[in-house]
């Protein structure tokens, strides 16, 4: 595999040339990116990949939605729908992609929005919204948002630094100077003190930019309808891990410092599961003559297993979902919420500076 990527080089550096010259005529105003007079804060990657997008916009609800009116406004990836779409509470996967109907369910006092041209999206929101968040949205240069939080997979670090098709990069690595605060994801609990300095040297921040360290927290297993699940994972449970995400590694990881005994059903990410899908895992699962089994999901996988035509299959199957969150390591939140905070504070469209 890694040898067919290196003969796609030839086509990297063309799409490096390609997107190099779009962030050239943003930057010199060729092309113009729209400013809004209220907080705009991004959350994005420079790979293809899970580097923690969502966790990260789940964690800027919880700290903002108590004082501001929130919305979230995702492309909506996957969705049959087009154009600018709010969510409602029934919203599916189908209908606004399987990110914001998480972002939906999880926060129903919330305004969660799918729009595929983020300016068109923001217009709409702007006037009834204290600020607004954009999920996935580091490469759309048509807004210029006021905070762009950018989002580095600790595991993927020492990958090389190519851009697609020969590698993973959606631009090249120099495209992290847009960011204004950089956070390294997925981390482990005990990254020492010196491994992170090694990585901010690597990372080479302006003097402006701020880097932080956050690891994957697990919460209890809850069932498909929310509700928490008094269920534990032990070394006699055998796992029916059904993903359908970017990286589920971390995950798979997880589950097996508690069992060895996993068995995993893995899809490409943003997958629909099929009928037949979801079949397959129902007959594994049946003839499995363990005493103690167990399938789990992610929330994110969890929203495309309600679409309909799949309700009479996964409502037999005791599936459970594992959410998780983001903790920053050692005492890097409360510099990281004061950051965040008091740039809203700063840009709130009724503050006397404007």
């Amino acid at each position: 595999m890694k040898f067919l990527r290196l003969l796609l080089l030839p086509f990297s550096l063309i799409y490096g040339l390609i997107v190099t010259i779009r962030n050239w005529c943003f930057d010199a105003g060729v092309l113009k990116s729209r400013i809004f007079s209220l907080p705009v804060i991004t959350v994005g990657n420079l790979t293809i990949g899970g580097a923690g997008k969502s966790p990260m916009t789940e964690y800027l609800v919880r700290l903002l939605k108590k004082d501001n009116k929130v919305a979230t406004l995702s492309r909506g990836y996957g969705r049959s729908t087009k154009g600018f779409l709010l969510a409602d509470t029934n919203a599916t996967a189908d209908q606004i992609g399987d990110e914001p109907a998480q972002f939906k369910h999880k926060f129903p006092d919330i305004t969660v929005a799918v729009c595929e041209k983020r300016v068109d999206g923001i217009e709409q929101l702007q006037n009834d919204h204290d600020l607004v968040i954009l999920d996935d949205a580091y490469q759309h240069r048509a807004v210029k948002p006021g905070l762009s939080i950018l989002l580095f997979d600790y595991n993927g670090l020492n990958n090389p630094h190519l851009v697609l098709p020969a590698g993973d990069y959606r631009e090249p690595f120099s495209g992290r100077w847009r960011a204004d605060i950089i956070v390294v994801s997925k981390c482990p609990v005990g990254l020492s003190a010196d491994d992170r300095n090694r990585i901010v040297n690597d990372m080479a921040p302006l003097p402006y930019q701020q880097v932080f360290f956050s690891s994957i927290n697990y919460i209890g297993l809850h069932h498909l309808d929310g509700n928490e699940a008094n269920l534990m994972i032990d070394q006699d449970t055998t796992v029916f891990l059904l993903t359908g995400i970017a990286n589920p590694n971390p995950l798979l990881n997880y589950i097996k410092k508690q069992t060895l005994h996993v068995k995993q059903h893995n899809y490409p990410d943003h997958h629909r599961f099929s009928k037949k899908n979801i079949a397959k895992l129902a007959d594994e699962f049946a003839a499995c003559k363990a005493q103690k089994k167990l399938i789990i999901t992610t929330e994110k996988d969890a929203q495309r297993l309600g679409e309909q035509e799949l309700a009479l299959v996964v409502n037999k199957l005791p599936i459970l979902v594992l959410p998780i969150s983001i903790n920053f390591l050692d005492d890097q939140q409360a510099d990281f919420d004061q950051l965040i905070l008091e740039y809203v504070r700063k840009h709130r469209k009724y503050n006397p500076i404007y």
